[in-house]
């Protein structure tokens, strides 16, 4: 009998598993029939087997996590799975969940003097290591090589720029060289035997944050992630200034597209330098984001995308060379761009949708991916809908008066009892807040009868307060009403951290956005909005929500806790579905044609529906 329960989130659904003290998650989840990759054999030498909290707590990091793991993996959270042995209730996710994961080199001698053939991968890339022949004599190494780039002497399906490159491989016949293709087109020909070396790059490109997943093509790992915020923030926080800036000028549009690519390069540099790996090695790419992130990226003005009716210049799966793009990898790599749905609706919710499999889902399933744009997808059983609402930045920090990103010193939970408890991200004196701290302070002051349901911060509260927390409500600024989180003699920079009526009414504006379209999808697709079966939550900032409080403050549908449940970076993973295997990329594709787009700003209905969701519920739901 099993004495303890925590739950594993797989990519269809949260699991809670039963265990005994001593067991690791790696072995927990194998007992289960759960398949957590564990190239090592779950010894604590490699990195395949990660898991990230969700919730809950687990162990402190082990040697071996510590090994494998850099220093701000571990800071968000990331254990090895066969090293983690949990104590007690805990929410962790597989990252990363994606089930094609390897392919074969079968080594066999051949006539031409190959050292085998190479069974096709899923991600279509290849490498094929040419060891040098009998002979050291350049006729034959020639003959070998003509043979291995197809045989004709043609040179089809190579480019001129390879074809350059042989002679100085000649030259140092005692080598041998290693071919890689994408498909059957040859990309790089490398001198010696590179062909463990195969690795992708995955790009979500959000208008607030980027994040770039170095992904093993051989084994489907990713190798190392990082993130970073968008520069392109410096000319507007939201998609709408940035699509008039790049309108107000020639070589606007140029600048945006610069700064994006130059930073995927940083990006890009940083990965492969933390995992030891060339870029030269990377041949594939793929990338997703919203439509005016796509365009940018590939230096097309988006101002058709910036007014009705909203129309992309381009909406299909696109491909070119990495180099075309300006991505600084190995010459000839490939880069893929998810297709588009429609509007503003982009490559990165076909992102979710493909990660998610909502398509398959049975009953009326939501996911909702939250950032600067919330994109909503719903699926029933009249298809799939989807809509891009605009919340504004105020749930990453933007537009509130001591908002900040979550980051360290930001205020990310808050309790209300007789005086505030706050928590900040790293335990340090507090900055400010970020999203989640927002959606705690604002539940928590709606309890306390600080904020009336119509979003007023109340001079003379609802309730009566203990001292300490009546001194904190007070009037700021322009005689507008305000609450102190945090005295000055207590916050890092010596200054109050305060929630303003502007802090509140942006935090409303950027719910009633969220919560408006999810209704508006429920309307257009004819279902019962309080039949939704299952809501998600996507993104890194839905993975840090209290689903109470997100309830509370009327952020989210008002369903049971069990009916709504926490994914990872949905798009993300998707964008690295494609990069592991063709099929899936491919049928990215056609998933958004699948998709029919809900345009909110000429919906029927959606002025209502937002004006309703601004409100605060009344009371706490009474769901569990």
């Amino acid at each position: 009998m099993c004495s303890h329960k925590f739950t594993l989130e797989l990519p269809d659904r949260p699991l809670g598993l039963g265990f005994d003290e001593g067991e690791s998650i790696l072995q927990i989840a194998w007992r289960n029939d759960v398949e957590i990759n564990a190239t090592c054999g779950g010894r604590g030498r490699c990195r395949s087997c990660r898991v990230k909290l969700v919730r809950g707590a687990l162990p402190g990091p082990t040697v071996s996590d510590r090994s494998q793991l850099c220093e701000e993996e571990i800071g968000e959270g990331f254990r090895l799975a066969c090293q983690c042995f949990p104590h007690g209730d805990a929410t962790v996710a597989i990252a990363p969940p994606i089930n094609e994961t390897s392919f074969q080199i079968l080594v066999d001698a051949g006539s031409s003097g190959a050292s085998g053939k190479v069974t096709q991968p899923a991600s279509g890339i290849s490498k094929t290591f040419l060891p040098p022949g009998p002979s050291s004599t350049d006729t034959v190494w020639a003959s070998q090589t003509e043979k291995l780039l197809g045989g004709t002497g043609t040179g089809s399906g190579i480019s001129l720029d390879l074809m350059r490159q042989i002679p100085k491989l000649l030259k140092d016949p005692g080598k041998g060289v290693t071919v890689t293709r994408f498909d059957d087109r040859v990309i790089a020909i490398e001198p010696g035997d590179t062909a463990s070396q195969m690795f992708g790059l995955a790009f979500d490109i959000g208008t607030t944050t980027i994040v770039a997943y170095l992904v093993d093509l051989g084994t489907g790992t990713t190798v190392c992630a990082i993130s970073g915020l968008n520069p392109q923030s410096v000319f507007g926080g939201d998609l709408i200034l940035r699509i008039a800036f790049g309108a107000e000028m020639p070589g606007n549009v140029r600048k945006l597209q610069s700064r994006i690519v130059a930073f995927l390069n940083d990006l890009g540099k940083e990965v492969c330098a933390q995992a030891g790996v060339e870029p030269d090695h990377v041949y594939k790419v793929t990338i997703v984001g919203n439509t005016c992130m796509h365009h940018l990226f590939l230096g097309i003005d988006p101002t058709s995308v910036g007014h009705a009716p909203y129309l992309p210049i381009m909406h299909g799966a696109y491909s070119c060379s990495a180099r075309e793009a300006g991505l600084r990898l190995n010459r000839e790599a490939r880069l893929f761009m998810l297709p588009l749905v429609a509007g503003f609706v982009g490559a990165d919710t076909v992102g979710v949708i493909l990660s998610t499999g909502i398509d398959n889902r049975e009953g009326i399933s939501v996911v909702a991916d939250i950032g600067t744009n919330a994109e909503v997808v719903l699926k029933c059983a009249n298809g799939l809908f989807a809509c891009s609402s605009p919340a504004g930045p105020a749930l990453e920090g933007g537009q509130i008066h001591d908002g900040m990103r979550a980051a360290l010193g930001a205020i990310d939970r808050v309790a209300i009892g007789s005086d505030i408890d706050v928590h900040t991200i790293g335990e340090v004196p507090a900055l400010g807040i970020c999203g989640s701290g927002l959606i705690d302070a604002v539940a928590a002051m709606l309890e306390a009868g600080i904020i009336a349901p119509s979003g007023r911060l109340l001079p003379v509260p609802q309730a009566k307060l203990s001292e300490p927390l009546a001194a904190r409500l007070r009037n700021g600024a322009g005689g507008q009403p305000e609450f102190v989180l945090v005295w000055a003699r207590d916050s890092a920079n010596r200054n109050d951290v305060v929630l303003t009526q502007g802090d509140i009414r942006q935090f409303q504006l950027a719910k009633a956005a969220i919560l408006g379209g999810v209704v508006a999808l429920a309307d257009r697709a004819g279902v019962a909005y309080q039949d939704i079966s299952e809501f998600m939550l996507a993104g890194g900032f839905g993975n840090y929500l209290d689903i109470r409080n997100a309830r509370r403050v009327g952020l989210i549908p008002d369903l049971a806790t069990k009916r709504i449940s926490y994914i990872a970076n949905a798009a993300g993973l998707g964008a690295q579905m494609a990069l592991v295997s063709e099929h899936n990329r491919i049928r990215a594709g056609q998933l958004a044609d699948m998709v029919t787009h809900v345009s909110l700003a000429g919906f029927a209905g959606f002025q209502k529906m937002y004006l309703n969701a601004m409100g605060f519920p009344k009371t706490a739901s009474a769901k569990p």
